[in-house]
């Protein structure tokens, strides 16, 4: 008996053939997804540009977070975010009540004498009730899980800071080009 049937046009074609190529593919296209799933770790980087106590916890969150789980992540501070990575400065940085209408106290009162200190003192002591990390102690962990916690270069020194008040392990001199390279290969691009 032959392998071969005819069509209803009568023209011959071989089954096993037929079936043997699309086995061949499917194996192909199965290989295929396989080289496109496994890319490597995913990479992440992250603009933080503000510098208060509120604002100071998303980057740093983000970036130990996805760095426990594999990814290659970069933060590059700016502006005000680069207090955050200044030794002094990010033990005393501050809230700002007025505008904010998510705190818990009305603004009024934020803008009276006293109400960015009150709010700050509010939020630090929420942290310390709650055993949450300080900014110290999540840029240490940070940099302890190799994210590369980037200081801007032309920030630096138009605040004029000296890079000895920065952390140990903080990339210091990093200009905006860079830092676009970072973020055109990167999988995620976060602005904080």
């Amino acid at each position: 008996m032959s392998s071969e049937s005819a069509t209803a046009d009568g023209v011959a074609f071989d089954p096993s053939g037929e079936v043997a190529a699309l086995e061949a593919r499917i194996e192909d296209l199965e290989a295929e997804v396989d080289t496109l799933r496994d890319d490597g770790p995913k990479s992440m980087t992250i603009v933080a540009t503000q510098g208060s106590l509120d604002m100071a916890y998303p980057p740093l969150i983000l970036a130990s977070t996805a760095a426990a789980f594999g990814w290659d992540v970069t933060v590059f501070h700016t502006f005000w975010g680069l207090d955050i990575l200044h030794e002094d400065r990010s033990r005393d940085l501050q809230v700002s009540a007025v505008g904010n209408p998510n705190m818990p106290m009305p603004n009024l009162l934020g803008a009276l004498p006293g109400g960015d200190a009150l709010a700050t003192w509010y939020l630090n002591r929420e942290i310390a009730d709650n055993g949450t990390a300080t900014i110290e102690e999540l840029v240490e962990t940070s940099l302890a899980m190799g994210v590369d916690l980037q200081a801007c270069e032309m920030t630096t020194e138009l605040f004029d800071y000296d890079h000895e008040a920065f952390y140990d392990g903080v990339t210091t001199d990093v200009g905006a080009a860079t830092a676009l390279r970072h973020m055109a290969d990167a999988d995620v691009q976060l602005l904080v």
